[in-house]
């Protein structure tokens, strides 16, 4: 009997199971009327959009049948094919908007239904302004905050065509019509060229008809009404003796919507200045409802739209205004305001003759206007264009004077500037932040709300606006994560207080926090110049590490920068168990002061500081030990002022510590980088800058359109001619040709068909096909889009090309170049071409598609063109990180310029160390190799020919006046030998090559005799490879000699740049040195890049080139910051290339708290929304890592994704699964015991049947030998991850046979990784979940290689619009799993290939006693071999044989006789027989499955050993589910 139904529970979403769905009248009427399995649809009936609309939607409270709607394709089906704006109802209109928001919310395409069939779209456009501006009783508030909730989406997709068109309408410059007279003169005469956009639309408004006349007044005066409908019920709700509810969102939704138009510049442009003109701020400011209890956040959403619309932005250039240019307008408006008033108002003539710097407060301009009467003060607000003027001379001014006083003074006043509040905010969290829930809400955001949070548009104002967004959500996520862990550390605290003495005891113990035994101040410095606030601030805290070993390990390991938290706790609990469990936490707990510190030190017994690395341990008497900790200055202050002001010492009171993990702790430095780029002087390159802030031309730092294009740069950098010299990119002449399949392919000189050879230098053109004249200059013109794709239309393309050969390096193996061994695709190539080009290069990277070979091939090539150059690598994780960094180092690239920098360097799989230490080693090691070279270098020169050694040094000598002697010790330091170089080994290579180098000389033609023995270096090279010379021809003689005179050369070259490391003493010296100069190519994380930034600029590090791999997936400011790492250099950043590397169709950043992720659209990468801004990308286009079947799961993701020929011609992946009859299958998953999704825990989803199955089946693949390291089991949530590993602990980890799988892992942690084969529990089986992102499926669809096996509710999934282009093609197949249990790993059967007689598995319990009987009888096996084995030691017989082979097969028929049978709980049987005789299934729906006894030895994999006898009774296979289950929700509701 199912479970599922019932009341949800307190505290837990609820949502009816697909049964309830499909049984309610909702699903009755999509079923007849727009279910997509319906061949026709029937007639449209209005009434049931009525229906629906009254009985389902109106109100908020149904959610779950608004989804269900939506789901079901309601509006894709129903509403909007059906609608027409002369007849639809409002029903049918709200009915569209609330579809639409529902898809929003779910984070779903929302318009593209629209864009499909943009018809009726400007008439269903029109319908919702009119709804939004009708009275009350026709649209309810709750309805028109409907409206508003969808008038804000389409604000902020202003980058689809149809909605851009019809936002022009409603936010033009004919939209100022509504302006005061003055008002409206005032802003045409500041800006001359509006002054004639004004003067032409007055002109054509005078050609319109009436009728188009009246309809283009209707949208120019839409916003005008809005904000005096707003203003009207902000006074309504004033005159109301209690805020009403539905009144109160709807105004909070209104400041949402005005906020959104403010920070987007193509809305803000016309809007800003309407807004000022209706004062609605100040308005808002004098409301009673400004400071009201039961409205803050209308407050705090006040203040983000206070702060918006005087922004430091010209509202029309774009431009951001400067400090200087803010103050200029600041005094230019105070003088206008003293001359003003200085004729008519003789009582403010103090007032007008003061200087602007002592009237500007708000304290000065309220004691000159608050003696005028009403009158004069609305006079002077009418000479400033604020209010209009009064009708007659004797009339009464209408406004409050209070109001009149506030809009005067908040005009003129002097703030301060958001920098300035930045500079004075403290970065670390405090209590009355933590639990403020309009900032930082609960993890669930059902979106019925807004809140007080900025938001990651597609569009910033400016650099500073776009950087101080960012800090806001990044400092407020940090806070959210605190928050969590400060929750668990304090309830695992356990405090209570003792009656009598108000004492705190703790009944607990956490890992991370622990009772304070002592805390004093140690140190207040005095501020800086210019701040308020201390330089620094320290304190001192004791605490008692009575604890585990491992526990106070890890508490004295704290080193300086790690950030912790000092709480002071006061519970009002007597008792561990009188909690107020109704109460909240904060309450709950006492939780009265969070002050963040950062830890500076350990001080030893006597009160020193000890450094982080001392050379001896210093040890300790006792368990107490003292921190050296430093607390914020800024709150520092503050809490001082408070404490002068009356209040407590907020320093005397903490007495718990709370600490965090160092992995997860790096909130304040990103902080702190943000804070510093505010603060300094940085610019992003100009060819980068309006891409970043999402204005301009989309396409303009794409390569073809940058000034320097082909290598042509003013630096003299790069090379002047054009060409570009591609490596080894291509293996072999044709490739180049299938390279370019779109472009004529020509060689620069006529040479032989041996001689066309990589490597290649190419050189692009665009030559007229009429005049086949270079006509570059016209295609790369400053013409508009347009005009260039009519230019190039007419254009061919042309690669020019030029082989080389790579001069020889020397004749040792280690000399010869590495080379690249991928044949790059068309597509991949381009990617290549435009990552080598200056601009910026997107490149959109589908699974399985070599994003990893492109990029460390650009950097390669960029390596070998500009050697010069520096590029900067940066990836999200260390393990990306680390794969691209194997890659790199097994190119044709000297090690010595490689640089790994971060923590992760110790998961690199080589030998080598490349951190910056590492390097400096490797650096003095290669130094001393190279010198002991040199020392060989000058025996071999003495060993050779004394004499003429000799007489070389008397002449060097005499020459130069030095005494250069060739026996000294030339291998003491770098320096002596450079000069032993310079004077020994020049003088002796020019003085041979002066003989032999031409080919002829004095004596007539050199022969190869000639070239070999007057080499004069035989005898250090006689550790090559002999012969040294061929003596096939002279040419390939002297090319031998130069390889040689290179790889001395080399030698030496290396030696001048080691020549530093002698100089520099010390290891950080020499390691800063390395970073700046010595290292090309330098690798970090995202995250140490913002960690480290402000270090890096103070060492002087410089990079031309930076590489984002994994782009798609790291956050904006994340992104941003890697770019800012260096010093500008005359006014310009250095930067030439940025490469981003990524994949929008995959998931996105990690953010925890889902308000920010959805609200504040937090998780949108800067990668992802470059692409939604149409800037241009390469898509890879030919994926190799899954078999083709399974790359069609997702590949419908991306426009054109094929396979390389290499997936359909291997064996692995033309040889079917063994044991499995499709290579992927979709597997039905009914209840358990009648239990199908279950929810422990809020949000901790997890479902016993499909974790059952998913094992059961991993323990059938185990059986017929597949290894353990190529199978992983995937799940889309945390709560069935931990379900399947106790399973797979309990029946698989423990025992030999079995083992554990590869990983047990969620989707989201497994994305950048792949196996072959993948066992996926999606879980749910009430609603689809966050799988619905398809970003989350093509993840969950593109992990696996050979096999993919997904066990879920599938009537669930194929319904959903978002998933059915994958789950069309999973039931397509049967639904059943369908198994070929006579096959062992690997198969020989084809994949093509249908096996004979396959078992069909229905449900969990008959896979179980199956698998438990193919177990019992491979235990059987085992059990009889080790006691044949102890047999045979004992009569000194052989060893035991290997299991495969004939004589054990042999062995096995006559002693394994026993037949079993596997019967499921629907008394339907598989007879399974060892000894191939034939019973019969009693279900014809389970066919008999026959196992030979030759069969049975090979089941597993042959490095399975057999187990011991003495571990039979831990080899049960099967637990009750109940019991399981019980054990389970107690394990998890312990650590809980």
């Amino acid at each position: 009997m199912s479970k599922d139904k019932g009341p949800p529970k307190k505290g837990r979403r609820y949502f009816p199971t697909v049964r309830q769905l499909v049984s309610d009248r909702v699903g009755v009427v999509a079923r007849e009327n727009w279910a997509p399995t319906l061949e026709a649809f029937p007639p449209f009936n209005p009434k049931v959009v009525q229906n629906i609309y009254y009985q389902e939607l109106q109100g908020h409270e149904k959610t779950s049948q608004i989804m269900f709607l939506e789901f079901s394709q309601y509006l894709e089906n129903y509403l909007w094919p059906n609608f027409c704006a002369q007849r639809s109802s409002k029903e049918h209109v709200i009915s569209i908007v609330m579809m639409v928001n529902e898809k929003w919310r779910e984070r779903n395409p929302a318009w593209s239904v629209f864009v499909s069939s943009p018809a009726q779209f400007e008439g269903f456009f029109q319908a919702v302004l009119d709804y939004s501006l009708a009275e009350n009783s026709i649209v309810t508030l709750v309805e028109k905050s409907v409206l508003l909730v969808f008038l804000m989406h389409c604000m902020n997709s202003i980058e689809v065509d149809i909605i851009r068109f019809e936002i022009q309408k409603l936010l033009s410059l004919a939209s100022w019509e509504n302006l005061l007279p003055g008002k409206l003169n005032e802003e045409l005469d500041r800006n001359p060229k509006l002054k004639k956009l004004w003067k032409a639309l007055v002109k054509s408004d005078k050609k319109l008809d009436e009728d188009a006349l009246l309809k283009a007044k209707k949208g120019r005066d839409f916003m005008k009404r809005m904000l005096q409908q707003f203003v009207g019920l902000v006074s309504e709700m004033e005159r109301e003796p209690e805020v009403n509810v539905e009144k109160r969102k709807y105004c909070e939704r209104f400041l949402e919507l005005l906020i959104d138009m403010e920070v987007i510049l193509p809305t803000r442009r016309f809007f800003n200045t309407l807004l000022d003109n209706e004062q609605v701020v100040v308005r808002l400011e004098m409301s009673k409802l400004n400071g009201h209890p039961d409205c803050s956040l209308l407050c705090e959403m006040l203040q983000y739209l206070k702060y918006y619309a005087s922004f430091e932005i010209d509202d029309h250039s774009g431009n951001p205004l400067t400090q200087k240019e803010m103050m200029s307008r600041h005094y230019r408006r105070v003088t206008e305001l003293q001359r003003s008033v200085f004729k008519l108002y003789p009582e403010l003539h103090k007032f007008c003759t003061s200087s602007v710097s002592r009237i500007d407060s708000r304290e000065m301009l309220m004691k000159h206007f608050r003696p005028l009467n009403s009158k004069k003060l609305h006079h002077v607000c009418a000479m400033l264009n604020m209010v209009e003027s009064l009708p007659q001379e004797g009339g009464k001014s209408s406004y409050d004077k209070r109001l009149l006083l506030e809009m005067i003074t908040s005009r003129h006043e002097k703030r301060l500037t958001q920098l300035q509040k930045i500079n004075n905010m403290p970065l670390y969290p405090t209590e009355e932040l933590l639990w403020d829930e309009n900032v930082i809400p609960m993890s669930f955001y059902d979106g019925k709300h807004c809140l007080a949070l900025p938001k990651l548009n597609l569009q910033f104002l400016t650099l500073h606006d776009y950087l101080l967004r960012n800090f806001h959500l990044f400092r407020l996520e940090a806070a959210y994560e605190i928050r969590e862990e400060l929750e668990d550390v304090v309830s695992r605290l356990k405090p209570w207080h003792t009656r009598d003495t108000q004492e705190v005891n703790f009944g607990g113990w956490a890992k991370f926090g622990m009772p304070i035994t002592n805390f004093t101040r140690f140190e207040v410095t005095q501020p800086r110049l210019g701040e308020a606030h201390p330089a620094k601030v320290s304190g001192h805290v004791t605490v008692t590490l009575s604890m585990r070993p491992e526990l106070k390990e890890e508490w004295e390991n704290l080193r300086r920068f790690d950030t912790g938290f000092l709480l002071t706790l006061r519970p009002s609990n007597d008792s561990v168990q009188n909690l107020d469990n109704e109460a909240d936490f904060q309450t709950r707990f006492g939780v009265v002061y969070v002050r963040g510190i950062e830890f500076e030190g350990k001080l030893d017994d006597e009160g020193k500081l000890i450094e982080d690395f001392p050379d001896q341990p210093v040890k300790f008497k006792g368990d107490q030990r003292t921190f050296r900790v430093l607390m914020d200055p800024c709150q520092y202050q503050i809490d001082m002022e408070n404490h002068e002001n009356g209040e407590e010492d907020v320093y005397e009171t903490f007495n718990v510590i709370f600490r965090r993990s160092p992995k997860v702790n790096n909130f304040k430095a990103v902080l702190e980088t943000i804070r510093d780029l505010m603060n300094s002087e940085f610019s992003v390159p100009e060819w980068l800058h309006d891409i970043i802030l999402g204005y301009g031309d989309p396409a303009s730092a794409h390569y073809s359109n940058m000034p320097h294009v082909l290598g042509h740069t003013t630096g003299g950098d790069e090379d002047d001619d054009g060409w570009l010299d591609f490596n080894d990119t291509f293996l072999d002449y044709e490739h180049l040709v299938h390279g370019f399949p779109n472009c004529r392919v020509q060689l620069r000189r006529q040479v032989s068909r041996d001689q066309m050879i990589p490597p290649f230098r190419l050189r692009f053109k665009q030559l007229s096909k009429e005049t086949g004249e270079d006509d570059k200059e016209t295609v790369e013109g400053t013409g508009t889009e347009d005009e260039r794709k009519n230019t190039e239309m007419e254009m061919e393309s042309v690669v020019e090309v030029d082989p080389h050969v790579i001069p020889n390096r020397g004749p040792f193996p280690f000399d010869a170049p590495k080379k690249n061994a991928i044949r790059f695709t068309p597509t991949q190539i381009e990617a290549i071409k435009s990552g080598m080009h200056p601009g910026l290069t997107m490149i959109v990277g589908p699974p399985g598609t070599g994003k990893t070979d492109v990029a460390v091939q650009i950097i390669s090539n960029l390596y070998h063109n500009w050697p010069h150059q520096r590029t900067l690598i940066v990836t999200h994780s260390n393990m990306a990180l680390n794969q691209l960094f194997e890659k790199i180092i097994a190119l044709d690239i000297d090690e010595r310029h490689c640089l790994r920098l971060g923590h992760g360097e110790e998961s690199l799989e080589t030998e080598k160390d490349f951190s910056r230490y590492g390097r400096v080693n490797f650096v003095l090691q290669q130094r001393l190799q190279l010198l002991a070279e040199v020392s060989r270098l000058q025996r071999s020169l003495l060993t050779l020919n004394p004499v003429e050694s000799s007489s070389q040094e008397a002449t060097t000598s005499k020459s130069t006046g030095t005494n250069n002697s060739s026996a000294g010790h030339v291998e003491y330091t770098c320096e002596t030998a450079a000069h032993f170089f310079l004077h020994q080994v020049v003088s002796r290579w020019e003085q041979y090559w002066g003989k032999v180098g031409g080919g002829t000389s004095k004596e007539g033609h050199v022969t190869s005799r000639d070239v070999i023995d007057l080499f004069p270096f035989h005898g250090f090279f006689s550790t090559a490879p002999q012969p040294l010379f061929t003596a096939e021809s002279v040419e390939k003689d002297l090319d031998i000699a130069e390889g040689c005179w290179r790889h001395i050369k080399t030698i030496f070259t290396k030696l001048e740049e080691y020549r530093a490391f002698e100089l520099l003493r010390t290891g950080s010296e020499r390691s800063k040195y390395l970073l700046v100069k010595e290292a090309k190519i330098i690798a970090m994380t995202c995250t140490h890049a913002a960690l480290k930034r402000r270090d890096l600029v103070q060492f002087g590090f410089q990079y031309d080139n930076v590489l984002m791999e994994e782009a798609g997936q790291i956050l904006e400011i994340e992104t941003f910051i890697p770019l800012m790492l260096q010093k500008e250099k005359d006014g310009r950043n250095r930067l030439k290339r940025w490469i981003m590397i990524g994949d929008h169709n995959q998931l996105p950043p990690t953010v925890k708290n889902m308000s920010f992720a959805k609200y504040s659209n937090m998780e949108q990468s800067l990668f992802t929304r470059l692409i939604k801004l149409n800037v241009p990308t390469v898509t890879l286009d030919a994926q190799g890592r899954a078999r083709a079947s399974l790359a069609q799961l997702y590949s419908w993701r991306y426009e054109t994704l094929g396979n390389l020929p290499h997936v359909q011609l291997r064996p692995e992946f033309t040889r079917a699964n063994a044991g499995f009859c499709f290579d992927y299958q979709a597997i039905n998953v009914g209840e358990l015991n009648g239990l199908g999704e279950t929810e422990p825990a809020p949000h901790f989803f997890q479902n016993l049947a499909e974790a059952e199955f998913v094992v059961a089946t991993y323990i059938y693949m185990r059986l017929i030998g597949y290894p353990a390291e190529k199978i992983t089991i995937l799940t889309q949530y945390n709560g069935q991850r931990m379900l399947l590993n106790d399973v797979v602990m309990k029946k698989c980890a423990q025992n030999p046979l079995i083992g554990a799988p590869h990983k047990v892992e969620t989707v989201d942690k497994y994305q950048g990784q792949q196996n072959d084969y993948i066992l996926l529990s999606l879980t749910r089986t009430r609603s689809v979940g966050h799988l619905r992102d398809v970003r989350r499926l093509v993840v969950a669809m593109s992990r696996a290689r050979l096999g993919l096996y997904v066990f879920a509710r599938v009537d669930l999934f194929r319904d959903c619009i978002e998933l059915s282009p994958a789950f069309v093609r999973f039931v397509q197949r049967p639904l059943t799993l369908h198994l070929a249990p006579t096959e062992q790993f690997p198969t020989a059967r084809p994949n093509s290939q249908f096996p004979t007689n396959p078992m069909k598995i229905t449900d969990v319990t008959q896979m179980c006693h199956f698998v438990h009987n193919m177990y019992e009888q491979k235990r059987a096996f085992f059990e009889h071999q080790a006691m044949r084995q102890h047999h045979q030691q004992h009569s000194q017989q052989p060893d035991m044989m290997d299991i495969n082979s004939p004589q054990v097969i042999t062995e096995q028929s006559n002693t394994n006789e026993t037949e079993y049978v596997a019967s499921s709980q629907h008394d339907s049987g598989v007879a399974i027989s060892f000894d191939g005789a034939q019973t019969s299934a009693e279900d014809a729906d389970h066919p008999l499955v026959t196992f030979d006894n030759s069969s049975v030895g090979q089941v597993v994999a042959p490095h399975m050993q057999p187990p011991d006898q003495a571990m039979e009774e831990d080899l049960q296979m099967l637990e009750t589910y109940d019991e399981l289950r019980d054990s389970i929700q107690v394990r998890y509701n312990t650590d809980s």
